[in-house]
C-alpha cells in the first residue's frame, strides 16, 4: 500500500526511482537529528532554521551531498514529506501554501517557559498538532519524534524484529499518511505505536508516563492507556 500511495518511499531500498527528499523546518536538536537519520537511509534533505541558511553550514558539511540548505518556504517546496521542528510558539511563522496537500510531521511540544500561554493548550480544549493542522489546513499532519530525547534518535534505533526495539507514538487523522510515517520511522529503526487522531496526541505530551521514556510497543501502549491530562493529575 506505501509503495503505490508514494513509489519514492521506498526508492532508497529498491533503487527504483529517485530517493524522496524529506524538507525540514528548524534545524534545532530534533530536526538536525532527523536530517542525519535522513541521509544515513538514502534520503535528500533540504534543511531550514529560522536564522537563514547560511548559519546551517557546518551542519550541511556534516550531512554530506544529499542535503542542502535552503529557507523555510523552499523547505517546504523541496519536501515530499516535511518536518516540522520549531518551538511551539513560532508555529504560525511555518510557511502554509508550500506544505499543502503534503504529509507533515510535527515533532512540538507545548513549553510553557518557552512559549507563554496558550490559552487553549492551558485549558486542554485543543492539543498542539491539531494547532499545527488548523494552521496547515490542506496538510496531512503526523505527530511523531515529539517524545524521544533527540540524542537517542540516532542511538536507540534497531533492525525491524530486533527484540526489545524501541517504539514510538505517532498519531493523526489520515491513515495513508500514518502509514507512510509508520514505513519511515520503521527504517529509522524504531516501532511505531499508533495513538489514533491527532486530538488523542495529548497522551504522549509533556510529563505523561510514555514521554522521553524508552518503551516496547507494548510497554508504550501502556504508557499511552494510563496517561492522565493535566487537569485530572
Amino acid at each position: 500500500i506505501i509503495a503505490a500511495i508514494f513509489p519514492g518511499l521506498l526508492a532508497s531500498q529498491k533503487g527504483e526511482s529517485p530517493v524522496t527528499t524529506i524538507g525540514i523546518i528548524g534545524a534545532g536538536n530534533v530536526g538536525s537529528q532527523i536530517a542525519r537519520l535522513a541521509v544515513a537511509n538514502g534520503y535528500n534533505v533540504v534543511v531550514s532554521n529560522s536564522r537563514g541558511p547560511e548559519t546551517l553550514s557546518g551542519l550541511i558539511a556534516e550531512l554530506g551531498p544529499r542535503a542542502r540548505a535552503a529557507t523555510a518556504v523552499e523547505a517546504g517546496k523541496a519536501g515530499d514529506i516535511v518536518v516540522v521542528s520549531v518551538p511551539l510558539k513560532n508555529y504560525r511563522a511555518v510557511p502554509v501554501e508550500p506544505l499543502a496537500g503534503k504529509i507533515v510531521i510535527d515533532t512540538c511540544n507545548y513549553n510553557l517557559a518557552r512559549d507563554g500561554h496558550i490559552p487553549e493548550l492551558d485549558n486542554e480544549s485543543t492539543t498542539t498538532s491539531e494547532l499545527v493542522q488548523a494552521h496547515l489546513p490542506t496538510s496531512k499532519v503526523v505527530k511523531a519524534f515529539n517524545h524521544i530525547a533527540a540524542a537517542e534518535l540516532t542511538t536507540d534505533g534497531q533492525p525491524a524484529g530486533t527484540e526489545n526495539r524501541r517504539a514510538l507514538v505517532i498519531a493523526g487523522d489520515d491513515k495513508e499518511a500514518k502509514a507512510i510515517v509508520s514505513h519511515l520511522l520503521d527504517q529509522f529503526g524504531f516501532d511505531t505505536v499508533d495513538a489514533g487522531p491527532l486530538k488523542e496526541g495529548w497522551r504522549i505530551q509533556r510529563g505523561t508516563p510514555g514521554y522521553v521514556v524508552r518503551h516496547t510497543a507494548p510497554e508504550l501502549r501502556q504508557a499511552l492507556a494510563a496517561a492522565k491530562r493535566y487537569r485530572d493529575q
